[in-house]
């Protein structure tokens, strides 16, 4: 009530106007119904989990079970994952009942409660934009619907959105930065300690939600010396210093907890992808943006923001609030190390930004009546081919959906499981590249091949990749059961071509060329075999079962891979 009180005097000013209207409720049926919007899309990619957020779903199992955080009972304590406070709702979750425990509403809670949150997480989006249109515009719940309509065209957003993964509540906690800084420097208290702590312990949030999160500590910073002048150098400073305390004691006192907890500063997630460095030429990456959404709308909306901009107004100023996390948010896409997920997984908080940005500009510029039918129509003919685009991204990733959970559960838990257990094996490890899904359902011991949730591994990966160390450990020190290796991973580590394959493991499945002596495929240590009738047999299995689970394999977004996931599993439903 506060804040709003506070920004009533900055609206009148600015418009010349007292906020009337349609009240709470028409905002409260936009923000439900940009909400509903963007989970009618989110409907059409069903029970689609991708597999890298079940690596968080097993740190929150185990973490709620008292184990630690471990990825499976018996690992070694490694932090796997890179987002903390997804990984906190998630086990807050599970001790509730709500996560992981059985079916939720007749769907499958794995499925059904992270989805929740996403959709709990865009509704706040909604809120925020909400609360900024609020105070330029008496029709705030029509820039609110506007918002949500154009992010639930966004297959982007959208789909990463409910992947399961943290970035519906990353793109929230940065949309929240910017509607504070622009009603801040609306209402003209930027430069108080209040808005300083805010901004500080919001960027605090996003760091702890994704390691890119951490540039946005420098938006309050960069927004103060775009506005400094020289009778507010000293308050300038001073509530800078505000904000980067407010920052660093919340994320320092994890980053604490991680030298103690893993004896890193950094998460093994960062060493095992090896982040490097941006070039120069990474800056070009951000053409991605507008190729996704389409060159021609996103000049119309340049345009309109060059028009917004233009105005001599009060607003004018504040305006510019927004779009310093926004440009923060596509440097650090094109900065970030190119992610092989469809889709432009590292764009969600992009979207969300451009969306409320968009929105405002466009408000704006439609307050001159001589050009506002210009300004409409100009975004409706530039926003047709943009639909296009979107239906299209849609219907790729509806008919190759990134590698699903329910997938790798069956694939290399439940399958494997089966494996260890025709070959009477009371004890196992398997070495595979996918961790998600067979973290939740694998009784072996996983190795990791990408070495997400193992720090030996990930030592590999680091600076100039020494493949040839993680070639040597794998076969002379891990001596893992069942070796599996598909795809990039062949080639890409050598251990599919390594002779060692061939000379210390017996193939049970194979991918390619079945005359060569090694490659791609499932493989068991001669060691653990019996003899050759329990070879026979997994072969037969694997033989019978395994080409039916990748023959199947995108089919999975309209899918159930069971009610609950649980280690031991065995049987696969090929219906």
């Amino acid at each position: 009530m506060a804040a709003t009180a506070t920004m009533e005097p900055a609206y009148r000013q600015a418009t010349g106007k007292t906020r009337g209207g349609t009240g709470k409720w028409a905002g409260a049926a936009a923000v439900a119904g940009g909400t509903a919007l963007i989970g009618g899309h989110a409907w059409l990619y069903g029970n689609w989990i991708v597999d890298d957020a079940a690596i968080t779903f097993a740190y929150a199992r185990s973490i709620s079970e008292g184990l630690g955080p471990v990825v499976a009972p018996g690992s070694e304590a490694v932090e796997g994952f890179s987002n903390p406070t997804w990984t906190l709702l998630l086990t807050v979750g599970r001790l509730l009942g709500l996560f992981d425990r059985g079916l939720l509403f007749g769907v499958p809670d794995y499925v059904l409660f992270p989805k929740l949150l996403g959709l709990l997480f865009c509704a706040g989006i909604l809120v925020a934009c909400h609360l900024a249109a609020k105070a330029v515009t008496r029709y705030a719940w029509l820039v609110t619907l506007a918002v949500g309509a154009v992010l639930s065209v966004i297959p982007s957003f959208v789909i990463w959105s409910f992947s399961g993964l943290e970035n519906s509540l990353f793109a929230f906690l940065v949309t929240c930065l910017a509607v504070v800084l622009f009603r801040a420097t609306l209402a003209g208290t930027l430069l108080t300690p209040k808005v300083a702590v805010w901004a500080g312990v919001l960027a605090a949030l996003a760091a702890l939600t994704r390691p890119d999160g951490m540039i946005y500590v420098g938006a309050y910073g960069i927004l103060v010396l775009l506005r400094i002048r020289r009778n507010t150098v000293w308050p300038s400073v001073r509530n800078v210093l505000w904000s980067l305390a407010a920052f660093a004691v919340p994320y320092g006192l994890y980053v604490l907890w991680r030298f103690i907890e893993f004896g890193r500063l950094l998460p093994n997630t960062a060493v095992a992808k090896n982040q490097q460095l941006p070039e120069p030429e990474d800056l070009t990456r951000s053409s991605d943006l507008v190729g996704y959404i389409g060159a021609p709308f996103v000049l119309v909306v340049a345009l309109v923001a060059g028009i917004a901009l233009a105005r001599q107004s009060a607003r004018r100023a504040a305006l510019v609030a927004p779009m310093v996390p926004l440009v923060l948010a596509a440097l650090t896409y094109s900065v970030l190390e190119p992610d092989w997920m469809e889709q432009l997984r590292f764009a969600t908080p992009f979207w969300a930004l451009a969306a409320l940005t968009g929105a405002l500009v466009t408000t704006e510029a439609l307050r001159d009546a001589r050009g506002r039918v210009l300004v409409l129509l100009a975004l409706v003919v530039a926003g047709i081919p943009s639909l296009a685009l979107s239906v299209g991204h849609a219907r790729e990733f509806r008919g190759a959906p990134t590698i699903p959970t329910c997938y790798i559960a069956d694939r290399f838990g439940r399958v494997f499981n089966s494996y260890a257990d025709i070959l009477e094996l009371s004890e196992a490890s398997v070495l595979e590249p996918d961790l998600g899904g067979s973290s939740l359902t694998s009784r072996l011991h996983i190795v990791d091949m990408a070495g997400l949730a193992d720090s030996k591994i990930a030592e590999f990966y680091r600076g100039d990749r020494d493949m040839p160390g993680l070639r040597n450990y794998v076969y002379e020190t891990v001596k893992p059961t069942f070796i599996h290796s598909r795809g990039p991973w062949g080639p890409g580590t050598g251990i599919a071509r390594d002779p060692r394959l061939g000379t210390d493991y017996y193939p049970i499945l194979r991918y390619g060329d079945e005359d060569l002596p090694v490659g791609d495929g499932d493989w068991v240590r001669k060691d653990a075999v019996l003899d050759q009738v329990h070879l026979d047999a997994v072969r037969a299995y694997a033989a019978d079962t395994v080409p039916a689970i990748d023959g199947r394999q995108l089919d999975w977004p309209l899918r159930s891979c069971g009610d609950v996931l649980r280690p031991g599993q065995t049987e696969v439903n090929l219906t």
